[in-house]
């Protein structure tokens, strides 16, 4: 009979999100020795080892990987059981893992998150903004919990979720020509000098889509971070198609405009990704029902 514990499974799960067995000792408040016989015995019990071992880290095998989300499902069931035992059912408690594309994280986080850490002050939020490609990766292995992106993603384990609306504006200095003229048309574009986000990037395939639409033009720098392209375009490098919620700051204060082009296809929808396979506990049932 398996007699794993709590305390072992939070070992575990520790160490798959972590690597190593000595991070995973801290973010249980155990000793490294006593964390290293909690991971031993748990493997033991199952027969087979769970990880890996590769110069001091550890990686998940395919056992662990399948393991994972239902030792994650356990954790989530003890803590739902220890609320109701408590007899505070409503007092959520716990860390939930959120995922976000750029311009979600970097410019409607507080929309995201702020309904629901209003309502639930105890939850320890853990913020990871990366481009689409990577949020839905970490989706995929269970290193997050729930994701938001700007960009289509299609998966058979992933359930993706609209959010809202988003927009791109097409923004170039306040000083280049583009900017001077008051009626842009396609043909204008020719030659143009584009930065762009880097491969990867929801924010990039929609420029990709949008630049489809005109002459051919330049693609002069390719850069992972919508700040970064914001002071190239205000320098007078070139030109970009950065989400409207980055660039209003700087349109307002002169160092940038928001060029006119209604003949462009820039909408697109921002999406809630949610694993298909993960327990849906109390925690994220309390997220998904503040969007």
């Amino acid at each position: 009979m398996i007699n794993i514990t709590p305390r072992q499974l939070e070992v575990f799960v520790q160490t798959a999100l972590l690597g190593t067995v000595r991070a995973a000792a801290e973010a249980v408040h155990l000793t490294q020795p006593a964390a290293s016989m909690a991971l031993a015995e748990l493997e033991r019990q199952l027969g087979a080892p769970a990880f890996d071992r590769d110069r001091g880290r550890l990686h998940l095998n395919a056992r662990g990987r399948e393991l994972l989300p239902l030792a994650q499902e356990l954790l989530e069931r003890f803590a739902e059981l220890g609320r109701l035992g408590a007899e505070r059912p409503g007092e959520l408690h716990g860390e939930l893992r959120i995922g976000t594309s750029n311009a979600v994280g970097n410019y409607r986080v507080g929309e995201l998150l702020g309904p629901f850490v209003r309502e639930h002050p105890s939850v320890a939020i853990r913020l990871r903004v990366a481009n689409t490609d990577a949020i839905a990766a970490g989706m995929l292995d269970h290193t997050l919990d729930v994701g938001c992106v700007e960009g289509p993603v299609a998966h058979a384990l992933l359930d993706v979720r609209p959010w809202r609306n988003d927009r791109l504006t097409v923004c170039a200095a306040a000083t280049h020509p583009l900017a001077r003229k008051r009626r842009l048309r396609p043909a204008d574009f020719e030659g143009a000098r584009w930065v762009l986000r880097e491969p990867g990037s929801a924010t990039r395939a929609t420029a990709e889509r949008a630049l489809a639409q005109l002459p051919p033009g330049q693609t002069v720098l390719e850069l992972d971070q919508i700040e970064a392209i914001k002071q190239v375009v205000v320098a007078g490098l070139g030109i970009a198609c950065l989400p409207e919620a980055a660039i209003t700051d700087a349109v307002a204060a002169g160092r940038l405009a928001a060029l006119k082009t209604p003949f462009l296809d820039l909408d697109r929808t921002l999406s809630v990704l949610v694993h298909r396979r993960r327990y849906r506990g109390a925690l994220l049932d309390a997220f998904l029902d503040a969007l």
